[in-house]
């Protein structure tokens, strides 16, 4: 390779980013090239200790980036592509990379341990490299460098990061033994004892078997209690993490250790002068929280099934209340004045520990906090002022709302009072609280009584600096939504402030800045005050419609004045928002928008001729010409022509799985609107949907959805579907092989069900399109799999209740569509009788599945007679 690596890699991390690009494209060109040579170089220059520190670092970035990607079809071509290097290469390179793990510059070391567990990433699930785990832990037990300690524990700690526990259990002896003689407290290095903490808490899903035996537990939790105590803030930080994470995972063992140290030392850690130590001391509790929250449901979900709950809980939450709850109330006071709004500070952790304890304990925090309210809140020293708003909007959510309701009437005054709090944070929780209120306990607002006050409140707070303003709009979200639960009433509690709020809003909105969220904030409340009015708002929100298509015109009239990133992202934000009030309008409507419908989609159209492939818009339009489709039903055929060429593009832009998955149930909902008048577009959309369930690219979550789209289509065309039953059918099939997989993993299991409704949604397209078209006949050869599939997807304990519904439905579809015994035979499976059975009269039944399942096993009877 003909040119200086050392030199482009210095330029890789130039401030320049004229120099840093070219530099960056200048590697991928290389890389291209002759990869293996690339990262033989890469290594070497990583290896290199007369090498400038920055450039060692920017050579093992470089070479990590090789090997590791976010998407699965990009990491997938970079692990094939290392997987494909000659032995001889590979083994230079793992060589180089674990020496450099001893090398004195920590930073190289560290870098180094990243590209061994990216290697091992790749190469460990495969049975390569098998002995990379003992050369790791020989580093530790075998060395007096306390370098390659370090660094050796960093790569363990990734490693453990980025494989599956179940690859590494055998390995779960070795790997603890190492990573706890690290932490323990006679390792003189803080380093070293820090590294080894971070291992450990990456390793601890794997340690499962030493968990389960109390002496290796129980030395597991001394080590880490002990480094609690360290003098070293980031040993204490990261020992409180482990402990956070250990809550997660262990729950059930926990007893023993609350009573012997966790107690105290969560309370010693939550009052540490330094922030970091507090912070996960304060996470711990939360974790306490939601641990014992979720047993909660559970244990609710078990009664209400006859069924007995699979954990108990200890209560810690509530033992521990009368202690912790004091420490939070004076954490809440450690507000900084300057503090940005976006960094996580020990105030903002300790609200939101104290509304998990209110989810938790429900009413047995009250009577702990509101004294507490009521001393402070109109303390003259700010901090207690906000402390104690902060506080009562944090216990909210949990206790009885018999037990609230009078205590939100006595402190509603005081509230609306404290929105002109001459201190701009108090006046900020003050509109979170009344957004609280709002949300969790709108039983307390009498619109006679208190509407008026609050909604010239929250109105006046349109009017404050822009974080206040994004709580205002919230607030007003949530009014709304709790007032206007039924969206086809004449008339709700909001009507006559409707037409002041939107002004209100609107005006807020009319700025060519978003700071705080602020603009964004208040195009989400007109949105939403939109979705959730009544009727008597109709005529204001007609008039809102033009005035957002009027500032969307405005917007792609200044595109081409539009310079520099920032800038441009913000008229991008601001074109979405436009387009999702729009939205918003279109649903609400209905029929109505056919007023503006022309404008709207040829600005819509407009808007997709000056985006880009990857612009972050699109989604938001094409949202917007769902609605609209919906909206206008048939009346829609008028613009499909034009707009048709925008939804292929979209189809085929597989990089933009969002994109394309939204282009995909935009097509089904053309279908409904449009019925047979869809048939002239039909070859091009089976054609892109069959690419796109062969692409390698497209992301697998889209998928179902394309599958389901076959059902729509044959839907609206009926007969016409003919054309497409051998294609389409053959892809189903090859669906079906795809969801026979054993696995223990939630989100394959989740996926595998995802596909299955999509194929059986197909199916009932399918059948219910053939049957309106006499085309019926057509299923007679693909019968028989459709009903082993269906045999297959009932035997999995794994199924939801969503897909043995949508299953009952299409052997009821099936059954009606074959009356006349030609599916006699498929009938009398023995696990059809089952299945409808369950359908009819299991506790795990909804009313809407059984319903289906009396329908379908009347169906059965017929074709089975």
């Amino acid at each position: 390779m003909s040119f200086n690596l050392g030199e482009v890699l210095a330029h890789t991390l130039s401030p320049d980013q004229h120099i840093r690009e070219e530099a960056t494209k200048h590697l991928e060109v290389a890389s291209k090239d002759n990869f293996p040579a690339y990262v033989v170089l890469l290594c070497q220059e990583l290896a290199n200790e007369q090498a400038q520190p920055h450039i060692r670092t920017a050579a093992g970035l470089a070479l990590k980036n090789t090997l590791v990607a976010r998407e699965e079809h990009r990491k997938e071509e970079l692990t094939q592509r290392w997987l494909a290097i000659d032995p001889n290469n590979k083994a230079q390179v793992k060589q180089a990379v674990l020496n450099t793990l001893a090398s004195p510059d920590l930073k190289a070391g560290s870098v180094a341990a990243q590209v061994i567990s990216a290697i091992a990433a790749i190469e460990v699930p495969r049975a390569q490299w098998p002995d990379l785990i003992k050369i790791l832990l020989d580093n530790i037990t075998n060395t007096n460098s306390t370098n390659l300690k370090q660094s050796t524990l960093q790569a363990i700690g990734f490693i453990c990061e980025t494989i599956d526990p179940e690859i590494l259990a055998t390995q779960a002896n070795q790997i603890l033994t190492a990573v706890v003689t690290g932490a323990r407290k006679e390792e003189p290095s803080n380093e070293v004892r820090y590294a080894a903490i971070t291992a450990l808490h990456n390793s601890l899903e794997f340690v499962r078997e030493n968990f389960e035996r109390e002496g290796e537990r129980n030395y597991i939790m001394q080590v880490v209690c002990e480094a609690t105590q360290s003098t070293e803030v980031q040993v204490q930080t990261a020992a409180f993490e482990c402990l956070v994470r250990i809550m997660q995972l262990y729950y059930d063992k926990m007893g023993f250790y609350m009573e012997q140290a966790l107690f105290k030392l969560t309370i010693f850690g939550m009052n540490h002068e330094e922030e970091k130590v507090s912070l996960q001391a304060v996470e711990f509790w939360s974790t306490v929280c939601e641990e014992e929250i979720e047993i909660a449901i559970e244990a609710a979900e078990a009664v209400e099934f006859g069924e007995q709950p699979e954990r108990f809980s200890h209560n810690f939450a509530r033992i521990a209340l009368p202690q912790i709850i004091p420490v939070l109330l004076n954490l809440l006071t450690k507000q900084e004045e300057d503090a940005d709004e976006d960094e996580w500070n020990i105030a903002m952790a300790a609200a939101t520990c104290l509304s998990l304890f209110a989810q938790c304990v429900e009413n047995d925090i009250v009577s702990l906090v509101i004294p507490f309210v009521e001393g402070h809140i109109r303390n003259p020293d700010w901090r207690f002022r906000e402390a104690s708003v902060m506080a009562f909007g944090s216990i909210l959510n949990g206790p009885a709302a018999q037990l609230l309701e009078p205590l939100v009437a006595q402190a509603f005054p005081v509230l609306l009072e404290l929105m002109n709090d001459q201190v701009v944070q108090v006046k900020d929780t003050a509109a979170w609280t009344l957004g609280r209120v709002c949300d969790s306990l709108i039983e307390c607002i009498k619109p006679d009584v208190h509407l008026n006050s609050l909604v010239s409140a929250l109105v006046q707070g349109l009017t404050d600096s822009p974080r206040i303003v994004s709580n205002c709009c919230w607030s007003l979200m949530t009014l709304s939504e709790q007032l206007g639960d039924d969206p086809d009433a004449d008339t709700y509690a909001l009507s006559p402030y409707f037409e002041g709020v939107i002004t209100a809003l609107m005006r807020i909105t009319d700025t060519s800045n978003n700071e705080a969220n602020a603009r964004t904030s208040a195009y989400e409340a007109i949105s939403t005050l939109v979705t959730t009015s009544a009727r008597d708002c109709l005529p204001i929100i007609s008039q809102l419609s033009v005035a957002i298509l009027d500032r969307l015109d405005a917007t792609i009239a200044q595109q081409n004045q539009i310079i520099g990133i920032d800038e441009k992202n913000n008229h991008l934000e601001l074109q979405s928002n436009l387009c999702a009030v729009l939205t918003n309008i279109s649903r609400k409507v209905g029929k109505e928008i056919a007023a503006i419908s022309d404008r709207i989609m040829t600005t819509m159209i407009q808007l997709l001729n000056n985006s880009g492939k990857q612009s972050t818009i699109l989604e938001d339009i094409f949202l917007c010409v769902s609605a609209i489709t919906t909206s206008l039903e048939g009346d829609f055929a008028r613009y499909l022509e034009s707009f048709s060429p925008f939804l292929y593009s979209a189809l085929q832009n597989h990089e933009e799985h969002q994109l394309c998955s939204i282009a995909v149930g935009l097509i089904g909902d053309v279908c409904r609107a449009l019925g047979e008048q869809v048939l002239p577009y039909c070859d091009t959309f089976m054609t892109l949907l069959v690419q796109n369930l062969q692409s390698s690219v497209l992301h697998r979550n889209v998928k179902p959805n394309i599958l389901s789209c076959f059902g729509d289509i044959a839907l609206a065309i009926g007969g016409n579907y003919e054309a497409y039953v051998n294609v389409s059918m053959g892809m189903l099939q090859q669906a079906c092989s795809m969801t026979v997989v054993q696995t223990n993993s939630y989100d394959m299991i989740d996926y595998i069900n995802q596909l299955r409704e999509g194929i059986i949604e197909a199916y009932v397209g399918i059948t219910q399109g053939l049957k309106s078209g006499d085309k019926v006949a057509l299923l007679l050869p693909h019968l028989e799999h459709i009903f082993a599939f269906m045999g297959m997807v009932y035997s999995d304990s794994e199924r939801t209740e969503s897909i043995t519904r949508s299953m009952i439905g299409l052997l009821g579809d099936l059954s009606e569509a074959f009356p006349g015994g030609q599916i006699k035979q498929l009938l009398s499976a023995s696990w059809i009788a089952t299945c409808l059975k369950e359908g009819r009269s299991s506790r795990h039944s909804s009313a809407a599945t059984r319903e289906v399942a009396k329908w379908a096993r009347e169906m059965v009877k017929r074709a089975s007679s």
